[in-house]
């Protein structure tokens, strides 16, 4: 994994072949930042990796998840699910990047559509639960949402197993930087004698998503 993805880890939880890790560097844009990934140990270094997908939650829907888990509302569905074994999830994120901004970024599909992105947090049968990333070809639709054109054959899939004390520990830590980083953020912007540049008073945080890395082709190790 590259040095500057490093320096930007909040927290990370592995599971056998693969993980997903929290990072820091999509604050600004009000999103958080998950990274999921794959890897086969027997391949050689800088070649182990086999699925990279990155999902940007924004904060809002980030924060009401957990308030799910700490409340116990999410213990609640889980158990729910695991009973009925209903497979529906408990939480799904849908996003991802448009044909428009790959083309603007050089990094333009070879069908021509969008990238779609998705994140799915699953009832697990031998764990708590299953975090599941995919990505593959989308449409954007009439909204601007990207919608999922891949059906049950993805191009990239990493689902990382976790029991509820480990997806607790991502989410919690994450929001724990978060919320450190906003307040830094406010003594920045309103401490006594502080200049403000023109762009710190644009207040970056809830800006529209067009600043959303797209590191879909980037190694992570």
């Amino acid at each position: 994994m590259n040095e500057d993805r490093n320096q930007h880890q909040i927290i990370r939880k592995d599971a056998p072949n693969c993980f997903v890790e929290s990072l820091n560097d999509a604050f600004e844009i009000g999103r958080i930042h998950l990274a999921f990934a794959t890897y086969d140990l027997s391949r050689p270094i800088g070649q182990r990796q086999t699925n990279n997908i990155h999902i940007y939650i924004a904060v809002d829907e980030f924060l009401e998840l957990c308030r799910k888990l700490e409340g116990g509302e999410l213990r609640y569905l889980l158990k729910n699910k695991k009973t009925s074994g209903e497979k529906t999830p408990l939480y799904q994120c849908l996003g991802g990047t448009s044909a428009e901004k790959l083309a603007k970024y050089g990094r333009s599909r070879a069908d021509g559509k969008s990238l779609s992105r998705t994140a799915q947090l699953l009832a697990g049968s031998k764990s708590d639960f299953l975090f599941v990333a995919d990505s593959g070809p989308g449409e954007t639709d009439q909204k601007g949402l990207i919608v999922p054109k891949f059906g049950s054959k993805p191009e990239n899939h990493v689902a990382v197993s976790m029991t509820f004390e480990t997806f607790s520990e991502l989410l919690l830590t994450t929001r724990l930087h978060y919320s450190a980083w906003l307040g830094a953020w406010y003594a920045n912007q309103y401490h006594p004698g502080s200049q403000r540049t023109a762009q710190a008073q644009e207040n970056p945080q809830y800006q529209e998503n067009q600043g959303e890395a797209e590191y879909a082709s980037d190694p992570m190790f």
